[in-house]
Parts: C-alpha cells; structure tokens; sequence
C-alpha cells in the first residue's frame, strides 16, 4: 500500500495577511506568496515585499522569505506579507 494515487496531494491550509487559502504544495516561493497576496504582482516585478511567517516546520518556526527563497509549507502556518519598496 504505497502512497503513489496519482493526483492525490496534500491540501494544506495556511494563512496569508489573515486570509486563509487551500493550497496542494510541500513547500512555496516567495513568488508564489507574494502572487498569492497580490494578484498584481507578476505584472510589478520591481515591488519588493517583506514575507515573514510563523508556526512553520519544527527547526524553523519562524523566519523571513527573501526573494528567490522558498519555505516548506504546513498546516497552519501563518505569513505576513508586506509591500516594502515602490517605484
């Protein structure tokens, strides 16, 4: 009984900005938060934003996301996502 049904992943719930959203990934990019809190964003790739989270995976329950990184998701976590540079 192997854990290989195909197109059954695992659907986790976190919090963005207060807003909770359903989402199928072990781990996400700064891109793909900072997309997630503002739809604009891809077309403003020169808006920097602040991510930072809380109740995330046991060695590192808290941190900052900088652009380019990528954190492994849980059920829960919380992230604050801030626009932080404008042109």
């Amino acid at each position: 009984m192997a854990n290989e049904e195909k197109g059954k992943k695992k659907v986790v719930t976190i919090i963005i900005d207060g807003t909770p959203y359903k989402v199928e990934k072990d781990d996400m990019t700064y891109v793909e938060l900072v997309t997630l809190a503002d739809p604009e964003y891809p077309q403003h790739p020169e808006t920097t934003y602040s991510v930072t989270y809380k109740r995330g995976q046991g060695n590192k329950p808290e941190g900052t996301l900088s652009p380019g990184g990528s954190v492994k998701i849980k059920e829960g976590m919380v992230f604050n996502v801030s626009r932080t540079g404008q042109s």
